[in-house]
Order: structure tokens, then sequence, then C-alpha cells
């Protein structure tokens, strides 16, 4: 058996995924960050290893690739370096309409909201399981439990997230494996920017990604389970649930139109 233990963490160089590493970090846990951004990556490592005396290495790689997750699985295969904890916190959005966006772009998002998370996933498991320990945290979005126009292919990969993290949660738990399904509602990264999605008015403001991965802890010391921070995010959850499945998607669709959509106002 290994003599030391690694919680990675993927989109670790911004947002969610640095406060993750900070939060571990300071809770003595050894990381392994993975991300696109090799500087930045770099230079998180380097500062979390010497504040707190942890192990920190910075892995670039870029998981939208085919074949990068097993690539990744194979190079700490090659080092023995075990995974103790997985976060698989790497993804993406894209706003606008669905025949708009670049079919490759959407299919990256695929790629990386999906793929990615459940082939590490399916290759860092056996070792959890053989070990009788271990924890997966799996970032999803209140996106998950609606279906979001003008967002669709990203709010569909992320109900795939929830619901196949949901249902592993109870196939691993004889074995000691905790897993947490997390679904922040909107979030102060970088995310708004990069999906395109414009400033968005959320009842109670952005949340802090520090207040995210809080949450996500608290739930996974407590055995895991799905976590959604924030009262208003579980509220919502709830009342979508009530009301028909229509009615909320047009609702959604009036929220997440795109200002230069040429469909009805």
């Amino acid at each position: 058996m290994p003599d030391e233990f690694f919680s990675l963490i993927t989109g670790a160089s911004g947002g969610i995924g640095e406060c993750f590493a900070h939060a571990l970090a300071a809770r003595g846990h050894n990381l392994l960050l993975v991300a696109r951004s090799k500087e930045k990556l770099k230079e998180l490592a380097d500062e979390i290893s010497a504040k707190h005396g942890v192990r920190a290495e910075a892995i670039p790689a870029d998981l939208a690739e085919r074949g990068a997750a097993s690539q990744l699985y194979e190079a700490l295969r090659a080092r023995n370096l075990a995974v103790d904890l997985l976060i698989n916190n790497a993804g993406f959005g894209a706003r606008g309409e669905f025949w708009k966006l670049p079919l490759d772009r959407q299919g990256a998002m695929i790629g990386l909201n999906i793929h990615a998370l459940v082939e590490l996933t399916y290759l860092l498991l056996p070792g959890m399981i053989e070990r009788r320990r271990g924890g997966i945290i799996n970032v999803s979005s209140t996106a998950s439990f609606q279906a979001l126009p003008y967002t669709t292919t990203y709010a569909a990969s992320k109900a795939f997230v929830t619901s196949f993290s949901m249902g592993l949660a109870e196939e691993v738990r004889p074995y000691g494996i905790r897993v947490v399904t997390l679904c922040p509602g909107g979030t102060q990264t970088n995310f708004f920017v990069a999906g395109e999605y414009g400033v968005r008015n959320i009842p109670g403001g952005m949340q802090a990604p520090e207040e995210v991965v809080e949450t996500a802890l608290k739930t996974l010391e407590h055995g895991g389970g799905l976590a959604v921070p924030r009262i208003i995010n579980k509220l919502s959850i709830i009342v979508q649930r009530l009301l028909p499945r229509e009615l909320v998607t047009k609702f959604a669709a009036k929220i997440f139109r795109p200002p230069t959509s040429g469909g009805a106002r």
C-alpha cells in the first residue's frame, strides 16, 4: 500500500477548484492539481506547499481531449501516486441557441463535463474500493434539476452528473466510499464570463466559492450525499419539482435567452 495519499482536483487553477486546494491543504491533504494552465498550477502548488507544508504537484492536462483522463491515470500509476479523494471539478458551459453554438465546442463540453468525470471515476475507484477508504466529490450544478433553454447542453450534462453521482453513491457505500454530489448555484468565478452568460440577477447574490467548498467538505465529513449550498437554492429546487416541468422550462427560457436571439420574448 502506498505510503502517501493524495487528493486530486481537476480544474484546480481557479474558482471552486482553487478553493478546494486551499481548504484541503489546510486540512493536511497532499494535492495533485490538474488543469490546462501550467504556470498558474505551478504557482498554486508552490504557494500551497510553502504555506501548509504538504506535497502539492501541478499536472497540466486538458481533460476535454480524448484519452486525456486515461493518460493522467497511467502517469499517476507509473509514479505510484494513490488518490484517496477525487474532486471532479473541471467543466464549462456556453450560452446561446443550440444550433448556433459551435458543435466542436459543445462536444468538448460533453467530453469534459461527462466523459472525463466518468473515466477518472472509473479508473480511480477500484483502488479506493480495494483499500476500503476514499471519497469522490463531483461538482454538478443547480442547473441539473431542470432543462435550461439557451444553455441546453450544459444543463443536460450536469443532469447526467447529478444522476450518475447519486446512483454511484449507493453502489459504493458498502465499501466505505463517500460520494458527494455538489450542486452550487451562481458562484463568484469566471464561469459566467467564460460561458458568455452575461450578468445574472441571482436572488441572494452570487455565492463565494469558499462557501461552496465548505458545504461540500462538511457533507463529505458526514458520509457524503447531495450538497446544495444555501437555503434559497434548496427551496428553488423544491419549488421547481412542484411546478409543471414545461412551465419551469418556459420561465428559464426567459432568463437565459440571449439578447441577440431571434425567438419571441
